[in-house]
């Protein structure tokens, strides 16, 4: 989906979830109200709910690894978990169900991670942030191989991400925004064609920060390679030339920084 596409849904209305190009065509479906794996305080029948879904989410990642996303069954994990599939189908009454949940808690787990990164940093040194939240978003990645296939892939076939994947899915991209909105305006006098002019404007919008609009399109060059770079790595066309692509990576990042003038 191009990104005209997706800011004409967003402006009618239509649900989308911008992160993984999967376009919402349906209303907001049941969402669990904890995750697969709750700490908090519960009671006997709360916490073998608990518990119960907590080893849904290790087989079907266990899945997720061995037959990927589009073959991922309720039936297999009722069956590994040795119960009845009615049992399974209570809290998750499709496949779609299931890997919608997958999806926020692997957005929600990347979120995380980048964020604790990036406030590990003094907040003044906005080259630091940067740095950290690529690093992060790698790091992850090599990490949840498996997870980062499921929401950064080839889309599932027959799969469309309901509403409630929207803001897990937009976590890294408002810390890198609010990170652009920091630096300092780009000196180009070049005039942005008046169609991304407004796409960039209402990305601002969204992310709830004014930020120089010449500046947030190279970040939004930048943002791209980075994702490319770690997919690049990850997907294995970088075997045999980057095997060990610390430098490289390492090297884009600082390109970002210089291009973002945050050094």
């Amino acid at each position: 989906m191009s990104m005209q596409q997706w800011f004409d849904k967003s402006k009618s209305g239509a649900h989308f979830c911008d992160m993984c190009s999967r376009i919402l065509d349906s209303p907001r479906p049941m969402r669990h109200n904890e995750a697969m794996n709750d700490s908090k305080p519960l009671g006997v029948r709360a916490r073998a709910r608990a518990e119960l879904l907590a080893d849904v989410g290790r087989v079907a990642r266990s899945q997720l690894a061995e037959v990927g996303a589009a073959d991922l069954s309720v039936r297999a994990i009722a069956r590994e978990l040795g119960l009845a599939s009615s049992a399974l189908y209570r809290y998750y009454p499709s496949r779609d169900a299931l890997l919608t949940q997958l999806i926020i808690e692997s957005y929600d787990s990347l979120g995380e991670h980048v964020e604790r990164a990036e406030d590990a940093i003094d907040p003044a040194d906005l080259a630091g942030r940067y740095a950290a939240i690529c690093h992060a978003v790698r790091s992850w990645a090599l990490d949840h191989r498996h997870e980062y296939a499921l929401i950064y892939g080839s889309p599932v076939p027959g799969y469309a991400a309901p509403a409630d994947t929207i803001d897990p899915a937009t976590r890294v991209t408002r810390r890198f925004v609010a990170l652009i909105s920091g630096a300092k305006p780009t000196r180009s006098t070049r005039q942005l064609a008046p169609p991304l002019t407004e796409q960039l404007d209402h990305v601002a919008q969204l992310a709830g920060h004014d930020v120089d609009l010449n500046l947030l399109a190279i970040g939004v060059g930048l943002w791209a390679q980075i994702y490319g770079m770690v997919s690049f790595e990850l997907f294995g066309t970088f075997t045999n030339i980057f095997d060990d692509a610390d430098a490289i990576f390492d090297h884009q990042v600082q390109l970002g920084i210089a291009a973002l003038g945050l050094d």
